[in-house]
């Protein structure tokens, strides 16, 4: 590995790591990066969920305020959220390689643009603050750790999606049991994909330290930045990297 391509990964990492800390879409910063560096799209994938890792960890570490008084519900979710992801990551391993590469571009595309419609999608589902969550918040979370252990990009984006359509709360504190979330289902990821599949360590030690960094950093930048100027800048990044990734 060149410095270059060091440099290039530390910078993808902790890039990553912040966005993911934001509101999820940082695998469409990082693992665009491995495919930039050569990475068949399955071992991109897979070392990309291991490196990520850490990110996660300092983003709900980063919400350990927001995450108070929210215990029980973030158990709840997260047990029906490792079902979910235990799927996922089964799939992923079994899936032949040609076919996962021919659903990135779609995966990549879907994830932004669920990203772009989420202000609407939340209007047109939710309901009055204090109202009971839907039933439907459960099956959103199964299909997110389903999505979340499959193609990781775009998974806290889909989670904080069906987090701000049914739980009727602040929305940092929806934010933070998203982070709680997106953490449980990188966890089983990385237990799978440690075990058996093609990780490619040397990327992974490069980008977890920083997506570390870029976690506790996105946390603080949360309450300051505006919602609608991160996505925009998600959206716009993630579509590009679905047309480019379409026109290989």
């Amino acid at each position: 590995m060149t410095p270059t391509d060091l440099f290039f990964l530390v910078a993808a990492g902790l890039l990553a790591g912040v966005v993911n800390a934001l509101a999820g879409g940082g695998t469409l910063i990082s693992f665009p990066a491995l495919l930039a560096l050569g990475y068949p799209s399955l071992t991109a994938s897979v070392t990309n969920a291991v490196a990520l890792w850490p990110g996660y960890l300092g983003g709900v570490l980063g919400y350990r305020a927001e995450l108070r008084g929210q215990r029980r519900r973030a158990i709840t979710l997260s047990a029906v959220t490792v079902l979910g992801a235990v799927v996922g990551s089964a799939l992923l391993l079994l899936t032949p390689s040609r076919l996962f590469e021919s659903m990135v571009p779609w995966l990549v595309g879907f994830a932004s643009l669920t990203l772009l419609a989420q202000p609407w999608l939340r209007k047109l589902f939710g309901g009055e603050a204090g109202q009971a969550p839907s039933r439907l918040v459960y099956a959103g979370v199964f299909l997110g750790g389903c999505y979340g252990a499959y193609f990781n990009g775009g998974m806290g984006v889909l989670l904080l999606t069906v987090l701000g359509l049914f739980l009727h709360d602040n929305l940092h504190r929806v934010n933070a049991v998203r982070a709680a979330l997106a953490l449980v289902i990188s966890t089983v990821s990385v237990v799978a994909f440690s075990l058996y599949g093609p990780v490619q360590w040397q990327a992974a030690a490069v980008v977890a330290p920083a997506s570390l960094a870029g976690g506790f950093l996105g946390t603080r930048l949360a309450r300051l930045m505006s919602a609608k100027v991160l996505r925009g800048v998600v959206v716009a990044f993630g579509l590009g990297v679905a047309v480019a990734l379409a026109l290989r």
